[in-house]
């Protein structure tokens, strides 16, 4: 995986465990969850010469960061005056390249036991085992999932003509693309696929939005020059031809329905956060969140 600044470190890839799928992996620490925090913890543990293994659902780092605001600025970190999601990403990348973590992504810790030893077997949805003195649970609420389009039917073009994030943006070119969405992602992706693009339908339940407002005003001077169109309305069903989606039935807030071909279907409603198989580790838990005792920040199973 390739970032901004070049960093590529050999152990960032999915499944990249040397013991996935055979005999479990031997470490003194597990980290669940490769966001800001459990990449900072790396560095922490470097410090005390404990190599981590980092495990997060997502299929690259930084977490909530680089999933929900990769470009957009940030001005919260400490002694960091801005920087964006994706900065700060790899300037954390950079500074535990030297501890060599190993990064096991895409996969879900979905078992935790104590081990008679006093240590932990642990287990992700990829098959991989580990068997760890320590676990760092950096999770934050828990893995994020995209929320969905709730059309019967309309999943199984997932991944071919429905997406719910952009990995390879030249796909979309010269492509009739129809986005739902009212905040940054949606607005951010219309606005850079206008031009390219044979056309470009912003589609949102509603005529207010929860992006930048200067993203908001940008969209709006594009479609009174004609170079892309706003609806209010919703995706209510749609139309195949051929095994493919041909087009979307949207319903306005006039109720009426109409049809909108297309080519593909970009939806960003957010991502939802879910605890996840962390509620069934056996740890006491308080309004969705980890009980911990702030002391040590150790949670009921020492």
């Amino acid at each position: 995986m390739d970032t901004s600044n070049g960093i590529t470190p050999s152990s960032l890839a999915p499944d990249t465990a040397p013991g996935a799928g055979k005999g479990p992996i031997e470490t003194d620490a597990v980290i669940v969850g490769a966001g800001p925090v459990g990449l900072f913890q790396v560095f922490e543990l470097g410090l005390l010469e404990i190599k981590a293994h980092v495990i997060d659902s997502l299929s690259n780092v930084g977490g909530q960061c680089v999933e929900l605001y990769p470009d957009k600025p940030i001005y919260d970190i400490p002694a960091v005056p801005i920087c964006t999601g994706q900065e700060l990403t790899d300037n954390l990348l950079k500074q535990i390249e030297p501890f060599e973590p190993t990064f096991h992504l895409g996969q879900e810790v979905t078992v935790v036991e104590r081990r008679e030893d006093g240590r932990f077997n642990v287990e992700t949805s990829a098959g991989t085992r580990f068997i760890t003195k320590t676990i760092f649970i950096a999770a934050g609420v828990g893995s994020f999932q995209p929320r969905t389009i709730k059309v019967d039917g309309i999943e199984k073009f997932e991944n071919s003509q429905l997406f719910y994030r952009v990995k390879d943006p030249s796909q979309f070119h010269g492509k009739n693309l129809v986005i739902c969405g009212g905040g940054d992602s949606a607005l951010d992706w219309a606005l850079n696929l206008v031009g390219k693009a044979e056309s470009v339908v912003l589609l949102h339940r509603r005529d207010g939005f929860r992006a930048a407002p200067a993203s908001v005003a940008k969209m709006k001077e594009l479609c009174d020059n004609y170079e892309m169109q706003f609806l209010v309305g919703q995706v209510t069903g749609f139309e195949e031809a051929d095994n493919k989606l041909s087009e979307v039935k949207v319903t306005g807030a006039d109720g009426v329905t109409r049809r909108l071909p297309l080519d593909h279907l970009l939806v960003f409603f957010g991502l939802s956060p879910k605890l996840g198989p962390i509620a069934e580790w056996g740890l006491d838990i308080e309004r969705k969140q980890l009980k911990v005792d702030t002391e040590k920040f150790e949670t009921n199973v020492p």
